[in-house]
């Protein structure tokens, strides 16, 4: 009588939380969301139909993000990979189910191109450890931590930039850190410049000779800090503007300085060392393993599996509590990330990833920096 009872009563509870939770997901048009001109372009892929309609919506694909080949092979191609995208996207889709996956900017990419265009951690080794030479930050008090947090509502984050065809992400994951050390250190948010790294930052890992800081072609953050130390320190992003490219000349002036590192420490891979860090020292230095990014559209992203090897920087604002996973039946705590690939991708530039299990590495190379006053 009781399993009787209790079965249906189970599936109906089910169904209405499936039912809640994905509401917002399919909220603009079942999995899709509506373009300027009213057509549809896939938001989130959830079964074959998209599979079967890929060259429709690759039209929509290459209106939506302007996007236009040299030649007929060349389309065909980029067409053809656009198809392994979608398919990709649907693997990620039931690996990542507290995520969205869908259509990005980068859906013509293959992996590997991706990877090379857009990412760029100066990581040669897998390994996970930091230099044994390296400051490790104190033990901070985790008791009293707030539930939520988030350094955006507190004035230290700049907003989201774009590193465009160039894996130069190292240094916009460096400039964030030292534009939220310089706002908690000055009272002032300033934008600085992630050209100067990419130009004249050439510092190198003390264990890894042959890792170089090297413009668009990768780099580390604790490097970049290192370089900016040694260097006094780091322009307006106004006085050294961006170009996302590194065939030019260095053309640092030591006179425009407006941000200088104190000093720069790694943390430990306990979550709530790392999350007390970042609430007393400002936004966090991270690495991690962008593997689902690349059809990333929105959500938590908590994947069954992920590799933890590194190889994209990005900057940690915050975490919240409350993000909530349908498929797993429980609430999902959350790291809060900026990304630079520009404000239409993701969540309005941001990535959200799970806390509690060092999902992708997120754990794994976290550094905090302090500004001189």
């Amino acid at each position: 009588m009781g399993l009787r009872v209790s079965l249906p009563l189970s599936l109906a509870f089910l169904l209405i939380l499936l039912t809640t939770a994905f509401a917002g997901v399919f909220a603009a048009g079942d999995g899709f969301e509506s373009s300027d001109d009213g057509d549809l372009l896939i938001r989130q892929v959830v079964g074959d139909d998209h599979l079967q309609n890929a060259d429709h919506h690759f039209s929509l694909f290459k209106k939506r993000f302007g996007k236009t080949y040299a030649s007929q092979q060349e389309h065909d191609y980029r067409l053809s990979v656009f198809k392994a995208n979608l398919r990709r996207a649907l693997r990620h889709q039931k690996l990542d189910p507290s995520a969205v996956h869908g259509v990005t900017q980068f859906s013509d990419l293959t992996p590997s191109e991706f990877k090379r265009t857009f990412l760029g951690l100066n990581r040669r080794s897998p390994r996970l450890r930091l230099p044994a030479d390296a400051n490790k930050a104190p033990i901070l008090p985790t008791e009293d931590l707030p539930k939520d947090f988030d350094w955006r509502e507190h004035g230290a984050v700049t907003g989201v930039k774009n590193q465009g065809s160039c894996g130069s992400c190292w240094s916009f994951s460096t400039t964030g850190a030292l534009e939220g050390a310089n706002f908690l250190a000055t009272g002032k948010l300033v934008s600085l410049s992630e050209q100067q790294l990419v130009d004249c930052d050439h510092e190198c890992d003390p264990e890894e000779k042959d890792s170089c800081d090297s413009g668009c072609n990768g780099g580390l953050m604790n490097s970049a800090f290192e370089y900016t130390l040694k260097a006094g320190g780091l322009m307006r992003e106004e006085d050294y503007p961006y170009s996302g490219s590194d065939k030019g000349s260095c053309h640092f002036d030591k006179s425009k300085i407006v941000a200088k590192v104190s000093n720069f420490s790694v943390v430990s891979l306990d979550e709530e060392q790392i999350a007390a860090n970042l609430v007393k020292n400002g936004p966090l230095a991270v690495a991690i393993n962008a593997v689902y990014m690349q059809t990333y559209v929105g959500g938590v992203s908590c994947p069954y599996i992920c590799s933890k090897r590194l190889d994209h920087g990005v900057l940690l604002v915050g975490y919240g509590s409350a993000g909530y996973s349908p498929i797993r039946m429980k609430e999902k705590p959350y790291w809060i990330i900026k990304n630079s690939w520009g404000e239409h991708w993701g969540e309005n530039g941001y990535y959200k990833i799970c806390r509690g299990r060092n999902v992708c590495g997120v754990d794994s190379m976290v550094s905090t920096v302090a500004a001189v006053h």
